[in-house]
């Protein structure tokens, strides 16, 4: 297979990702560029060892990013970075809800009532509902 139907094939699937944008397609043309270039600097004769190249390339482009880790283990899981913290309360805790300012963000908590203004310290986290005592 010549090195120029896999630059037709990687113009094909980057035409495909224009129309239709879904970051897959980009992959796959990403993968076959690289095989016409190895098909251009080392001819291959047979088109299983091209074939071969190119699912090694494309799962290696795209299959890359998935080993990534985050540097922030609480990303997903905000609130748990408050439990110990202190706050004042921004709204009184009535029937046991009230509201905490924490930064630029305002929290619904859990706990004992307690008045408008007093310092509170988080103890626990129950998806965005901040458990907290009076501190």
């Amino acid at each position: 297979m010549a090195f120029w139907y896999w630059l037709v094939l990687a113009a094909a699937f980057a035409v495909i990702e224009i129309a239709v944008p879904a970051m897959v397609c980009i992959w796959l043309a990403a993968a076959a560029l690289g095989t016409a270039a190895i098909a251009w600097l080392a001819p291959v004769a047979a088109w299983e060892y091209q074939a071969l190249i190119f699912a090694l390339a494309f799962g290696r482009v795209a299959l890359a990013r998935t080993r990534v880790r985050s540097t922030e283990p609480h990303l997903n899981r905000r609130a748990e970075i408050y439990v110990g913290r202190t706050f004042t309360l921004e709204r009184p805790i009535v029937d046991g809800r009230g509201r905490v300012r924490v930064d630029d963000t305002v929290w619904l908590v859990e706990g004992p009532d307690l008045p408008a203004g007093a310092r509170v310290q988080v103890t626990g986290v129950a998806n965005t509902l901040l458990r907290v005592t009076p501190f």
